[in-house]
């Protein structure tokens, strides 16, 4: 199992940064290990999300994301996939000056046939990468 915490402070507000989080079909414009994202179903803020990945091998995996605009986050939890779990989440922290706090964790357990090489790969050495990504995005939208 593998587990990480990060933070990072953007230059646009929470409700901005949010919109960005939460639509999750432009995921692959802008994170590069992204292949395809396919939105399943969407109801009531709660959205069962397809994600393909190309990290090592090519990975796909369901999500289901559930948005709680008001408490200003975004959780999720494995529907299924290659992985034994997948869950995790954003929580967004208006800063002063119309800036947001992003804290992203996320707790990866890897199923038989998915090399502890690909978990280590995202939840270690690619999420930096994956929050500048995001950082990046939402910058240059609200530029």
């Amino acid at each position: 199992m593998a587990a990480t915490t990060q933070t990072i402070e953007i230059n646009v507000p929470v409700s901005d940064f949010f919109e960005v989080i939460r639509d999750y079909a432009s995921y692959p414009e802008f994170l590069s290990d992204m292949e395809s994202v396919r939105v399943v179903n969407s109801s009531g803020g709660v959205s069962d999300v397809e994600f393909t990945l190309n990290v090592i091998k090519r990975v796909s995996y369901t999500l289901r994301l559930s948005e709680n605009p008001a408490r200003d986050g975004l959780r999720w939890e494995l529907v299924e996939g290659m992985f034994k779990s997948n869950d995790g989440g954003w929580a967004l922290e208006e800063l002063p000056g119309g800036r947001t706090r992003a804290i992203y964790d996320v707790n990866v357990s890897v199923g038989i046939f998915v090399p502890g090489a690909i978990v280590n790969r995202l939840v270690g050495k690619t999420l930096p990468a994956t929050l500048a990504a995001f950082k990046r995005r939402a910058e240059s939208i609200n530029a």
